[in-house]
């Protein structure tokens, strides 16, 4: 048999099973795992890198000579720090890391701002000076986190299409880009003296036009990227493309036919730019290399393993690895050296099931695909009603060790790369968490959600009086909202 033979073969075996489990319940923890199981035992060479970057010298996580036990204690490694036992005086990357990464961002929550309209947008910063919430009243706000988060610009959008779908920061700082359900993309410039920007009123809000000549629908974006150099924008679009648009020479400069479905998320897999990773309802990731024949519609490599679509990606940075969230309720790690050239689509077998409106069956959440070629999955949390992001955590405070992802559930979920265990979950939200940012340095973490809330969350946390979870006057307790 062929290969395509072999995964038409395994679609059918598959798809017959799920049917006769129709009617089971899945009493599964929600602790997090590989398919039902409560941990991962993840042997890969991201596990040792991740160790690499995380674990403490040595000689200062010793207890007795020969023994470490881990997590080092903090007091015991300042005292080998001070007493020199590393034979370097100061603590290295990763003694910095196994110190910080133990000292999570779970104390809070403390109110950023309470919009009345939901929050579909929330980064900082590359240096975490700044940072940008967008809604889907046609706000965009950017806030000075240095200066006690003081407004810096106050964006009213132009043209906006049903909401923000997302925002990405130049890397200097100086312009914002901000896309909705429309071909054309706007830009802002954040570095300006006007704290309130009305478009074309008080500032003017450029339009870039993703649009070709060969377009005869219009479309929507719902993803948009600066590559590192701050030169080009990489944006996913409702009409299954992939689209560059050359800011110098303010053109669209490549455009790919790349899913068979919504784009919903894509991203730069590393400073050079060549490599572009994407995601989409297809339930496909796909890695594109600029250097070969992508305008054809043919991706570098397909990683097959969800069930349903991809709603975000986020690359570690390396060029190498990236996490997935989709809809199937998992989080996946993946190698792209592991890709292949070959994919199909298993789906449910449910043409009737909508995230947007219904609950994921119980039946399904046993399900695994046949080809499965991710390094790990993540359970716990829940991808329902709105494209909900995950991320790696910061390299600098964490080493990269964790991974975490807003919910529907109205929670925040962090878990541990390598074990897969859920180390925490925040909760305060009373609707979908879409998205959450972790600062890249310290142990801050900021939540927004579709009740208009953004809050603060830290170790140990300020002095300030917290929010107390689901008592806020005048606010009606919201949950299973629409997707609109």
């Amino acid at each position: 048999m062929t290969a395509n033979e072999n995964l038409l073969a395994d679609t059918e075996r598959i798809m017959s099973r799920s049917n006769k489990n129709k009617s089971t319940r899945n009493n599964e923890s929600s602790a997090g795992g590989i398919a039902g199981e409560r941990d991962i035992h993840l042997d890969h060479e991201i596990a040792q890198l991740t160790k690499l970057r995380s674990s403490p010298h040595e000689l200062l996580g010793r207890v007795v000579p020969g023994r470490m036990r881990l997590p080092a204690s903090t007091v015991r490694m300042l005292v080998g720090r001070e007493g020199n036992f590393s034979g370097r005086g100061r603590f290295s990357s990763a003694d910095g890391c196994h110190v910080l990464s133990r000292y999570l961002p779970t104390k809070g929550p403390w109110i950023v701002d309470r919009m009345k309209s939901r929050a579909y947008v929330s980064q900082f910063s590359d240096d975490g000076s700044l940072f940008i919430a967008g809604f889907q009243g046609s706000h965009i706000r950017v806030y000075d986190v240095d200066r006690g988060w003081k407004i810096k610009k106050d964006i009213s959008a132009r043209n906006l299409r049903w909401t923000i779908t997302d925002t990405s920061l130049s890397p200097d700082k100086l312009y914002l880009v901000y896309a909705s359900m429309s071909p054309i993309i706007h830009i802002v410039t954040v570095g300006s003296g006007t704290t309130e920007s009305i478009a074309n009123i008080t500032e003017i809000h450029h339009g870039l036009n993703f649009s070709s000549d060969e377009d005869d629908d219009e479309f929507g974006i719902f993803s948009i990227k600066f590559s590192t150099d701050g030169q080009e924008l990489v944006a996913g679009t409702s009409d299954s493309s992939i689209c560059v648009y050359d800011l110098g020479a303010d053109r669209l400069s490549l455009r790919i036919p790349a899913h068979q479905s919504d784009v919903n998320t894509v991203c730069f897999a590393d400073e050079s730019g060549h490599l572009i990773y994407s995601g989409s309802d297809d339930s496909f990731c796909k890695v594109w290399d600029r250097r070969c024949f992508v305008t054809k519609g043919q991706p570098a490599g397909i990683l097959m393993g969800h069930l349903e679509g991809i709603t975000f990606i986020d690359s570690r940075g390396d060029g190498r690895y990236l996490i997935s969230n989709g809809k199937d309720q998992t989080t996946k790690l993946w190698d792209i050296r592991k890709m292949s050239s070959n994919a199909i689509n298993l789906g449910l077998g449910d043409d009737e099931w909508d995230y947007r409106w219904m609950d994921y069956p119980e039946y399904a959440r046993n399900l695994k695909h046949p080809h499965d070629q991710s390094l790990a999955t993540y359970k716990g949390h829940s991808v329902l009603r709105t494209l909900v992001r995950c991320y790696f955590s910061p390299s600098y405070s964490t080493g990269q060790k964790y991974i975490y992802t807003g919910s529907s559930d109205s929670s925040v979920y962090i878990y541990d790369l390598v074990s897969g265990a859920q180390v925490a979950k925040l909760d305060h939200h009373e609707a979908p968490v879409r998205d959450c940012s972790w600062h890249p340095f310290y142990p801050m973490m900021i939540s927004s959600a579709w009740d208009g809330d953004i809050v603060r969350w830290e170790f140990p946390g300020s002095d300030e009086a917290t929010v107390p979870p689901n008592k806020r006057a005048g606010r009606v307790r919201r949950r299973n909202l629409p997707y609109l």
